[in-house]
């Protein structure tokens, strides 16, 4: 369940990324960071890396650059969203926030260390383009947390409700 769970939201998050990528690249929101901290908070470290690895990799391979740099940086956030998400509590949406703003901020850290190791010519990065970048994954990251804790109970009401409607029915 975990596997089918981790390919389907980061190739919904790849898809979302790419059909929205007008209006979420000049906000700097990265949606398969999202999903790999996401999974990695909630599934464990195993998940979040392997999330991290298949969702850098693809993102690496539809963007122009050196294929792996993302990926190692996705991995690494995934298996250490994973481990926090194991060893703290992380249920409230602050520190679902902070976990999310922390995860794009190591990310763009391991992404420019490691152009500066390989002499790459690094992207124009600016610390208030970063931090509103990172802002803006946690908002989108807290949001999309509090609706999939949400979503069960709904879903779970409405067939309860529907439930009593049809024994009413039978009664009749």
């Amino acid at each position: 369940m975990n596997a089918i769970k981790m390919l389907f939201g980061v190739v919904l998050a790849l898809v979302l990324q790419s059909l929205l990528s007008r209006f979420l690249g000049r906000l700097g929101v990265d949606l398969v960071l999202v999903v790999v901290t996401y999974l990695g908070l909630t599934s464990g470290p195993v998940v979040g890396l392997f999330a991290g690895t298949i969702g850098g990799l693809a993102q690496d391979a539809l963007s122009t650059g050196v294929v792996g740099i993302g990926g190692l940086a996705k991995t690494i956030v995934g298996f250490v969203s994973g481990v926090i998400g194991s060893q703290f509590i992380v249920s409230q949406p602050i520190p679902r926030f902070v976990m999310f703003v922390c995860a794009s901020l190591v990310q763009v850290g391991v992404v420019v260390g490691l152009e500066a190791v390989l002499e790459l010519r690094p992207l124009a990065r600016t610390y208030p383009l970063t931090l509103l970048a990172a802002a803006g994954n946690g908002l989108v990251g807290t949001v999309l947390f509090q609706l999939s804790d949400l979503l069960p109970g709904v879903l779970e009401r409405r067939r309860t409700a529907r439930g009593s409607v049809k024994v009413g029915r039978l009664r009749d």
